[in-house]
């Protein structure tokens, strides 16, 4: 992160969309926060995987639906190539199966076109603080596309690997739940908490909480 005024730390955002006006109407917004800054833009995926490569930038706005190399392969690159730079998927209904392509490359939030400001700020710190991040439209379209199928059993080795707190934690993690309510529920510190998330994510093999939840809703581990 960068230095802001006053001592503090500024979270630096890279923003990608085809359309310029919409990257100029993010910018203009989001250089309002105290706490964000707007370190570069860029207009398709090939051009942002080379500007997070050389800005390093803590989050990225990412359209998905863009012409050349579209959103969901530059965020799959971009886990590769810049790991530790979280991505947020730009998205509307009408592109369901981005969404699930983002979903499976890594993508640490969604959110729609039409959030509010408020809303899209928020989820940019949550993001940054290493939260997982779905709008709650999106979050219920997942979940309602899963639904379709059948729960696939959750007897395989990566769930008898966990222990009954963890099982506690991903089940509540699948609901949503930040650390910080996850350890009021379970009466335990919210340090806790974070270890066992981390055990969580290694155990199942995904990269953040946002896939967890969605393991555990394929596995029949949440409501």
């Amino acid at each position: 992160m960068s230095g802001a005024a006053g001592g503090g730390r500024r979270i630096s955002v890279l923003i990608v969309d085809d359309h310029a006006v919409v990257r100029q109407g993010l910018r203009t917004f989001l250089e309002l926060q105290d706490d964000l800054e707007v370190v570069g833009e860029a207009g398709d995926g090939g051009q942002a995987l080379a500007e997070a490569e050389r800005l390093a930038p803590d989050v990225v706005l990412m359209d998905l639906a863009m012409p050349g190399t579209d959103g969901v392969t530059a965020i799959r690159a971009l886990r590769e190539r810049v790991p530790d730079t979280r991505a947020i998927a730009l998205t509307s209904f009408s592109d369901d199966e981005r969404v699930f392509g983002a979903v499976r490359a890594g993508a640490a939030g969604y959110l729609l076109k039409d959030s509010q400001p408020a809303e899209l700020v928020a989820g940019i710190r949550a993001v940054a603080a290493g939260q997982a991040l779905l709008s709650p439209a999106v979050a219920a379209r997942l979940l309602e596309e899963m639904a379709d199928g059948d729960p696939r059993p959750a007897s395989d080795e990566a769930t008898a690997a966990l222990t009954p707190r963890e099982r506690e934690v991903l089940t509540l993690i699948a609901r949503g739940h930040a650390n910080k309510r996850i350890a009021l529920e379970l009466g335990v510190a919210e340090k806790t908490v974070k270890t066992h998330v981390g055990h969580v994510l290694a155990k199942l093999g995904v990269t953040d909480r946002t896939q967890a939840a969605l393991w555990a809703v394929r596995h029949g581990l949440a409501e």
